[in-house]
This record gives structure tokens, C-alpha cells and sequence, in this order.
């Protein structure tokens, strides 16, 4: 029998797989923090104040995290296509009537509704590429995921920035309205793809080989057994599992600080024009690609996540704190949010590295759940503290060191927990 080349066959597998992730990751992101361009326009029009904002961009991650763990575990059983695509679907639908809201209730509900129509995406996108990658090649393929992430914020900032300051008064709508319209509607049509062309596991698709099928299926059986599979309700009393989520909490008051609040933080530095908003938060976007790929890489190459995953923390907590020595200094402002940038967005695709490797089965689909789903309330924290605070003070500044300080302390929990999983559960000679 000839031998399987697992490069062509790992290729083979992302072009199929990766792109269309990719996408729907990206409009996943773009629907759930367009807001923070909306609110350029949305706050004088319907008369919110920041607290209010904050309030509505953050209680998305309420509903989020009250369907989360269901949701993956729904997943798990009737598969990722079917799953993937209601979710999609119906987050496209209620995205898009956000524009029909008037008042601080009617946001608060319709952001509520969002988070319970997106639960379970993310996760559910990381549960099912494990399904396809051995850990070996599963950092790589989620580093290019994740690209996903970070593109959505220089592409969408420079969409939404022309969107505000082009379309406001066409048909009647306004640009903030037609920001959330035209970016709510692709996600539709993906959804509907998805359903049609997405495959549920490794022997339902036609362009493997069955001999490509058999290794697949025989790698990735061989790696679970090393795994842990377990209750799911043992996960809530796992040590182990609440420090992942304290970190993975971390990352998220960056990752949100930023997506929600980057352009009133621009437009606070003295920039007014809308569409040079978009564009200098285009730019912290394009530099967080080209960190993220670069840390994927050098990881992957030295087989290294933990002084990676730890260096990224501290580059995001740098930028945090620069963002407050430079924010009414524009250039030296958008130069301290590129470097919060590139630490914040390296962190996930290499932090997933960590729970996929410990378990398998039903209990990887709920702790990756589990883990996100908590440690995404930090979503709903972050966006309502800035805003909390803004109103209060009337500065950024204060936020803007907590956030700093969370992500410090993510870094020295990276430290802490890859020391003990090195000590206790590492072959010798590996790295975690």
C-alpha cells in the first residue's frame, strides 16, 4: 500500500475546510462588534448616553453565555452542519432588525437576543477543526482561523468607516443602519451555504480517499486515547478547567475593550472624520495579522506554546498601558493600539492548544464551551465598565489600566498552569 502524504493530505482538508470557517468567523465577529461603529452616529440619534451603550454592546455576552454549553453539546450530536447553519442563520436575521431599534430597552433586548443566537459558534467552529487535525497540525490550522479575527477588524473598520460616512441618508436610513444592514446580510447567505456544502465528519466527504480516510480517522483515534474523556458535570470541579477560563477571561477584557471601544478611543485623540476613524483603526488590524502568523509560526517551529501564549499576554498589557500614556496623542495613540493589537489577537490560536490537548469526546465539545462561554462574560464586563466609567469620570483612562492589569495576570497564569501540566502530564522532552 502506498504511503499516505499526510502534507497534501492536510492541505486538502483546509482548502476545503479553513475558508469557509474563515468567512463565517468573520462575519461573526463584524456582526457582533459592528456596534462600536454604529454607536459613531447611533448614540446622537437615539440619545445614548455611554453607560447606555456599554450596557447594550456588553449584555450580548449574557445570552451568550446562557447558550453556550447547550449549544455545543447540540453540536456534538447532530452535527456541525445543521448546527452551524441555524446558528448563522438566525443571527443574520436578528443583526439585521437591530436597525429598527429606537430606545436603551429595545437595544438591550435585541443585543440579548444576538448572544442567544450566536452561542455556540465559535466553540463549535474550534470542536469541529479538531475533529479534522491532529494537535500537531492543529495550532497552524488555527492560526490561520484566527486570521479571520483580526482581518475582521481592519477590513470591517474600513467597510464600516465608509458605510457611516457614504451611505447615511440613502433610502431613508441612516448610515449606522445601513452599517448593521449590508453587514448582516452576507451572513445569510453563508448560513444557507453552509447547510448545503458543509461536511458533519471524515467519512461523508468525496474528496478524500479512502485510504486518506482510514489514516485520518486512525491518527486522530490514536490521539484521543491519551485524552481524557469524562462527565461533563466533573468539568465544573476541575482546577485545571477554571484556571483555563480565568486566562481565556483575560483575553477576552482585551479583546473586547478594543473591538468595542477602538474608535470613540480614535475619535477621542481628535480624529472627527469618519472615514479616517476606519481607516487608522484599520491600521492596529493589519499589524495584528501579520503578529498573529509570526507567533503561530515561531510557536509551531519550536514547538512552543507557553512562552508564546505568556509573551502575547504581556504585549497586549503593554499596549493597554501606552494606549493611557498616549490617548490624546494620535499617532503615538493608533501606534499603542497596534501593539495591543498584535498581543491581544496572537493569544487564541494559541491558547486553544491547551484544553484540546487534555480532552476528548463529548467533554471537549462542553469544556471548550464551557471555557468560552464563561470567560466570554468578560464581553459583556468590559464594554459595560469603560462605558460605566467614561459616564462617571468622564476619562478612559481608569478602564483602560484594569484592562491592562487583567491581561498581566493572564500571562503569569499561562506561567503557572504550563509549569504544572510540564510537570505532571508532559512526555519528557516536550514543551507545553
Amino acid at each position: 500500500m502506498q504511503p499516505i502524504d499526510e502534507t497534501q493530505l492536510f492541505r486538502k482538508i483546509s482548502v476545503r475546510i479553513l475558508p469557509v470557517l474563515m468567512l463565517a468567523f468573520f462575519f461573526s465577529y463584524v456582526n457582533r462588534v459592528n456596534i462600536g461603529f454604529a454607536k459613531l452616529q447611533m448614540a446622537t440619534d437615539l440619545h445614548f448616553s455611554d453607560a447606555v451603550y456599554g450596557l447594550g454592546a456588553g449584555i450580548f455576552f449574557v445570552g451568550y453565555f446562557l447558550l453556550e454549553v447547550p449549544s455545543n453539546i447540540i453540536l456534538h450530536r447532530v452535527g456541525a452542519r445543521r448546527w452551524i447553519s441555524r446558528i448563522m442563520l438566525s443571527w443574520g436575521l436578528l443583526s439585521c432588525a437591530t436597525i429598527f431599534v429606537r430606545t436603551p430597552m429595545e437595544f438591550y433586548v435585541m443585543r440579548l437576543l444576538l448572544g442567544l443566537a450566536e452561542a455556540g459558534f465559535i466553540p463549535g467552529a474550534i470542536y469541529y477543526m479538531s475533529q479534522w487535525y491532529p494537535a500537531a497540525r492543529r495550532s497552524r490550522a488555527w492560526g490561520v482561523f484566527y486570521i479571520a479575527l483580526a482581518s475582521s477588524g481592519m477590513v470591517g473598520s474600513l467597510v464600516s468607516g465608509s458605510i457611516l460616512h457614504f451611505m447615511s441618508g440613502v433610502g431613508g436610513l441612516r448610515g449606522w443602519q445601513w452599517l448593521i444592514l449590508c453587514e448582516g446580510i452576507p451572513t445569510l447567505l453563508l448560513g444557507v451555504y453552509i447547510f448545503f456544502r458543509m461536511h458533519d465528519n471524515i467519512a461523508g466527504v468525496s474528496w478524500l480517499s479512502d485510504a486518506e480516510k482510514r489514516h485520518l480517522q486512525t491518527v486522530l483515534a490514536n490521539e484521543n486515547r491519551d485524552k481524557i474523556e469524562t462527565g461533563i458535570g466533573s468539568l465544573l470541579f476541575s482546577g485545571r478547567i477554571w484556571t483555563l477560563i480565568a486566562i481565556y477571561f483575560a483575553f477576552t477584557m482585551g479583546l473586547y475593550a478594543i473591538s468595542f471601544w477602538m474608535p470613540t478611543l480614535v475619535q477621542r485623540m481628535g480624529i472627527s472624520n469618519t472615514l479616517l476613524i476606519g481607516a487608522l483603526t484599520a491600521i492596529p488590524g493589519a499589524c495584528a495579522i501579520v503578529c498573529m502568523v509570526a507567533m503561530g509560526y515561531s510557536a509551531g517551529r519550536h514547538n512552543d506554546r507557553r512562552w508564546h501564549l505568556t509573551a502575547a499576554y504581556v504585549m497586549a498589557a503593554v499596549g493597554f498601558a501606552l494606549c493611557v500614556l498616549w490617548q490624546r496623542q494620535p499617532w503615538l495613540g493608533v501606534f499603542a493600539l497596534c501593539i495591543a493589537n498584535m498581543g491581544v489577537f496572537s493569544i487564541p490560536a494559541l491558547f486553544w492548544g491547551l484544553p484540546t490537548a487534555m480532552l476528548t469526546g463529548v467533554a471537549a465539545a462542553a469544556g471548550i464551551a464551557m471555557i468560552n462561554a464563561i470567560a466570554n462574560l468578560a464581553g459583556f464586563v468590559a464594554p459595560y465598565l469603560i462605558g460605566y466609567l467614561n459616564t462617571v469620570t468622564g476619562r478612559t483612562d481608569v478602564a483602560l489600566i484594569v484592562v491592562g492589569a487583567c491581561l498581566a495576570i493572564g500571562a503569569l497564569l499561562v506561567v503557572l498552569i504550563t509549569r504544572e501540566r510540564r510537570q505532571t502530564a508532559q512526555p519528557v522532552g516536550s514543551r507545553a
